[in-house]
């Protein structure tokens, strides 16, 4: 297992989340690695106490992969909300990925919140969806290139 792995929390639809999650990677265009729930342990049957109240069956903890990648999710009530500050970058090798995951993510997402790459997904995570090649052609050594490459970016949204 890694080292570190990232710790999704739900409101209480964790496992649809994670069914969705693990269904847009399952379909991928260049699927590599298996997308998979590995497992979940849920709440007890009720009844449940303060602040666990009406959780009853619901996802206490998961493991679920995307790719090879583990990440964990729980169901902890409305205490804790995604932020943008932290996004999960995909790295895509064609356009036909960029779509596919664009398409898929973006789905019942705040529409306001998709622009140059980033999205928010109906769960409210926040998502790059970026070619491969961008970082390269960001970061290349004609400042000139790298800076139209940037203000291209940053003007053309092909997905809203």
């Amino acid at each position: 297992m890694q080292k570190i792995t990232p710790f999704l929390w739900f409101d209480k639809n964790a496992e649809e989340a994670m069914n969705f999650y693990v269904s847009v990677f399952q379909t991928s265009p260049a699927k590599k690695l298996d997308s998979k729930i590995v497992s979940i342990h849920r709440y007890p049957d009720g009844p449940l106490q303060e602040p666990i109240r009406g959780m009853e069956g619901k996802v206490l903890t998961a493991v679920f992969e995307l790719e090879g990648q583990p990440f964990m999710a729980l169901d902890g009530g409305p205490f804790f909300r995604p932020s943008g500050a932290v996004s999960l970058y995909v790295e895509c090798g064609t356009q036909e990925e960029v779509d596919h995951f664009w398409n898929k993510l973006s789905e019942g997402g705040d529409p306001k919140a998709q622009q140059s790459g980033w999205l928010k997904d109906k769960y409210d995570f926040s998502w790059q969806i970026i070619p491969k090649a961008l970082p390269q052609l960001l970061n290349d050594p004609d400042k000139a290139k790298a800076g139209r490459v940037m203000q291209a970016m940053l003007a053309i949204d092909t997905h809203g």
